[in-house]
C-alpha cells in the first residue's frame, strides 16, 4: 500500500464517518442522559459501527462475486452513491436527514438501543462508509495490506470514540456555524473521491 493510496482511504472513510458531524447529532441522541450512559453509548455504538464496516471489508468482495455483480460496475455504483452522500454534505441534508432518524430513535426506541440504531447503523456504518470499505479494501490483496486498511478503519474510528466522549466539549469549541463549514469542506472532498471511483469504473468497463 503506498502512501497515496493510504491517504486516500483515510481520507475516505474519515469524510464518510464524519466524527465532527457525528458530535451535535450525538448530543442530541443522548440529551437527559448521565455522562457515564453517554460514555457507554458512545463506546458500545463506535465499536458495533467500525466492526460492520470491518466485516463488509472482509466479506464485500466474495458477496459481490455470488451476487454476480463485477467490481468495475461496483465501483461506479459505489461512486454515485458516494457523490450523492457528498452533495447531501455540502447541501446540508445529511444533517437533515440525521437530525429526522435521531429525532424518530428519540420517540421509537428505548435509550438503550440509541446505541445500535441510530448510532452504529446508519449514523457511522452507513451506506457511504460500508460502500467504501467495500471498494478500498477491493485494491488489496495482500495481509499486510489488509491490516493496513484496518489500522485506517481503527484510526478514524479512535477518532470517532474521542469527539463522542468529548462531544459537549467539542460542540461549545466548534459551534454550530463552524461545524457546519466543516461538513461542506469534507463534502467538497467526498465529491471529488468519488468521481475518481466512477472514473475508474468506467476505465474498467470500458477497456
Amino acid at each position: 500500500m503506498t502512501t497515496d493510496q493510504m491517504l486516500n482511504a483515510f481520507a475516505t472513510f474519515f469524510v464518510t464517518i464524519d466524527p465532527p458531524g457525528q458530535i451535535a447529532i450525538f448530543l442530541a441522541l443522548t440529551v437527559g442522559l448521565s455522562g457515564e450512559a453517554r460514555r457507554k453509548i458512545a463506546l458500545f455504538g463506535t465499536l458495533l459501527g467500525i466492526g460492520i464496516i470491518l466485516l463488509f471489508m472482509i466479506i464485500g468482495a466474495p458477496l459481490l462475486e455470488l451476487l454476480g455483480i463485477s467490481l468495475p460496475a461496483f465501483r461506479v455504483a459505489g461512486g454515485l452513491l458516494l457523490f450523492y452522500t457528498a452533495f447531501e454534505m455540502v447541501f446540508e441534508k445529511r444533517q437533515e436527514r440525521r437530525e429526522d432518524q435521531a429525532q424518530r430513535a428519540l420517540s421509537t426506541q428505548e435509550m438503550r438501543s440509541i446505541a445500535v440504531f441510530p448510532l452504529a447503523i446508519p449514523l457511522i456504518a452507513g451506506p457511504g462508509a460500508i460502500s467504501a470499505a467495500i471498494l478500498l479494501s477491493s485494491d488489496f490483496t495482500t495481509i499486510a495490506e489488509y491490516g493496513a486498511l484496518t489500522g485506517i478503519v481503527l484510526s478514524v474510528g479512535l477518532i470517532l470514540l474521542v469527539a463522542l466522549l468529548l462531544a459537549n466539549r467539542l460542540n461549545d469549541i466548534l459551534g454550530e456555524t463552524t461545524g457546519m463549514v466543516i461538513t461542506r469542506l469534507f463534502g467538497i472532498l467526498l465529491a471529488a473521491l468519488s468521481v475518481q471511483f466512477v472514473a475508474d469504473g468506467m476505465k474498467q468497463l470500458l477497456g
